[in-house]
């Protein structure tokens, strides 16, 4: 009979059931090969692990007869966080660049406020275009949305539209986004 290793010491998921914590009368117990080494009571499936100088782990508690293999506890879980740690290298966040431009830009303004947007826009990221009516300039509302016309004709070679002109209070925003396949 081997020794019973002591579990308190691990950190470990709350949804995994490790050694002593596996509380089934009966499991189909798994081998380290992946071989089956069939249908054991919990405390004989203890004991073959520990031989082996190894975990008890449930992989699926929910079966009719739930299922158990024998592993390095240890080494399964340096691998699941390693397996997180290159998910979460690998995703890719995108922020939502704002620029703010009124209804009565000039020329230059305009200009500049379409070059910064290209260096996001070329950099991957989203670009939001807020122009904001201030007191009777609400009425104008054509105003408005002919500069965000304007400002789409001179983007429209590398971004798209992914949300339409639309008012928000006094607010009309516009987002523009990268094409696909630049």
């Amino acid at each position: 009979m081997g020794k019973i290793k002591n579990n308190k010491n691990r950190r470990q998921d709350p949804q995994d059931m490790v050694n002593e914590d596996i509380r089934f009368k009966e499991v189909l117990v798994i081998g380290p090969n992946g071989d089956q080494l069939g249908t054991m009571m919990r405390r004989e499936a203890l004991e073959k692990a520990y031989e082996l100088n190894m975990d008890l782990l449930c992989v699926a508690p929910n079966a009719k007869i739930p299922v158990c293999k024998i592993i390095d506890y240890g080494r399964y879980r340096f691998e699941e966080q390693k397996k997180a740690r290159d998910a979460k290298k690998k995703q890719h966040v995108t922020e939502v660049k704002a620029l703010r431009v009124s209804p009565v830009i000039d020329q230059h303004d305009f200009d500049t406020k379409l070059n910064r947007a290209r260096e996001w826009i070329e950099d991957g990221q989203k670009v939001r275009i807020d122009m904001r009516f201030r007191g009777r300039m609400i009425t104008r509302q054509e105003v408005g949305r002919e500069v965000i016309n304007k400002f789409s004709e001179q983007i429209s070679d590398i971004a798209e539209v992914s949300k339409a002109p639309a008012m928000e209070g006094n607010t009309l925003s516009v987002v523009y986004s990268p094409k696909r396949g630049k």
